[in-house]
């Protein structure tokens, strides 16, 4: 097979890919110098589309309508733009081997890749209930949501099973977000989750309370406590029925899992440092190899507010470590310096009209203010968490541009409070007079 040899090469086409190349181009990368190998058919896009508007019934999102980067307000990167700035992008190809020692890439179909500076962005791949070898799981209509090609599958059983009852196994953003979708199409929803409330990693008791108490008054039942064991199928294999770990057993036309992620890193064990389940990075997104940069969900990277090492799996953070990570490598190769990533962690979601936004840290004490009540026309509320008597993490739902401003400037700057009682006394004010 051939042999290809390019300055710089990504490797995976997601949120990461997307923003890197455009930081390429703007830091005047050369026609012929960066390729983009993705197992993906498409052009990178905004990955966040898929869990809400590709779903929804009318007024949906489709290419070339949310490629990237219009997910952060810039320009739309059309395939025809890769091609103008000269930017290889190599679909439909799987890289199955990394020699990082010899600076070289190989795809299924045995073509090899030859490279000067890699950037890793790879991205997570989703966990599913055939890896633990759940009963059935393997079944007809039990869906998983990562690329395109899994929404396009979806959407097929949506319309295939008009007013159907869907199982969505899972609580977190992916349970959330799909839980409204489907629902909005009429389906008979039902979520699964093993903890005490949704979003566990996130939410307060508080916070999910009214998330819940919202998803129930839409006709939306929750079960909470208990796991999908197992499946069973109707002759045709599609899927039946879900079988609870308490005894319980739902019908089921559709069966969405969402149970959480796991960072692609395999191609490259052993060949570079890993920690806390990523690729070890610097704040300039350098892994221990030379000419090997890391972004996205697959980096593990100084947070410089916290000064810790953490690995963030979010949109934001790919986005952002994607341009800071070519930055670096332009400044690089000029003999100059960036200054280090100091990234300000950065969580949201929407569903039905609901919208939140969270900033910061989520540990330490927590403050509830505002009206968090499910049946509220407009409900507006949020959370403050303090540590060591400073505002670490704040959180609001229904937030206009100005408020969420001001909660992420608060997380940021991290003032000091004087009491908690106060501090809940002023609820959203206290943000907004920072």
């Amino acid at each position: 097979m051939a042999e290809r040899s390019f300055k710089y090469v990504i490797v995976g086409g997601g949120v990461s890919a997307g923003y890197a190349a455009r930081e390429f181009a703007k830091q005047g990368v050369k026609p012929g110098e960066l390729a983009i190998i993705s197992k993906e058919a498409v052009a990178p896009y905004e990955r966040p589309a898929l869990s809400k508007a590709y779903l929804f019934p009318e007024g949906f999102a489709r290419l070339p309508g949310f490629h990237v980067c219009v997910g952060s307000g810039g320009e739309r990167l059309l395939p025809e733009w890769y091609k103008e700035q000269g930017i290889e992008l190599i679909l439909s190809t799987e890289i199955v081997k990394a020699d990082l020692a010899g600076k070289a890439l190989v795809s299924a179909a045995g073509e090899t890749f030859k490279y000067q500076v890699l950037l890793i962005a790879t991205g997570s791949t989703v966990i599913k209930l055939t890896d633990f070898k759940v009963q059935g799981a393997d079944a007809k209509n039990i869906f998983y949501l990562r690329d395109i090609v899994d929404a396009d599958s979806l959407l097929e059983a949506i319309k295939a099973k008009k007013n159907g009852k869907c199982v969505i196994v899972g609580g977190g953003y992916i349970g959330l977000e799909l839980g409204a979708a489907l629902k909005i199409n009429d389906l008979d929803v039902t979520m699964v989750y093993p903890e005490p409330w949704c979003m566990p990693r996130l939410f307060t008791a508080d916070i999910a309370a009214f998330y819940e108490g919202y998803y129930s008054n839409k006709g939306i039942q929750i079960v909470k406590g208990t796991v999908a064991v197992g499946f069973t199928a109707h002759d045709n294999g599609e899927v039946k029925e879900v079988h609870l770990k308490d005894g319980r057993v739902l019908e089921a036309d559709i069966v969405v899992v969402g149970v959480g992620g796991r960072p692609l890193t395999a191609l490259f064990k052993g060949q570079v440092e890993e920690e806390k389940g990523g690729i070890k990075t610097d704040a300039f997104f350098k892994t221990s190899v030379p000419d090997v940069y890391a972004v996205g969900d697959v980096a593990t990277f100084p947070l410089k507010l916290f000064n810790e090492i953490r690995r963030v799996e979010h949109v934001d953070h790919a986005r952002k470590s994607a341009e800071q990570a070519v930055k670096a490598i332009k400044a690089a190769e000029e003999g100059k310096t960036v200054e280090e990533y100091d990234y300000l962690p950065y969580f949201y979601s929407r569903s039905f009209d609901l919208s939140w936004q969270f900033y910061g840290d989520n540990v330490g004490d927590t403050v509830l203010f505002g009206d968090n009540s499910p049946t509220s026309a407009k409900p507006k509320f949020g959370t403050y968490w303090i540590k060591e008597g400073k505002v670490v993490g704040a959180f609001l739902e229904g937030g206009s541009p100005e408020e969420n401003k001001a909660i992420a400037k608060i997380a940021k700057l991290q003032p000091q409070v004087e009491t908690v009682e106060q501090l809940k006394a002023k609820g959203l004010d206290f943000a907004m007079k920072i």
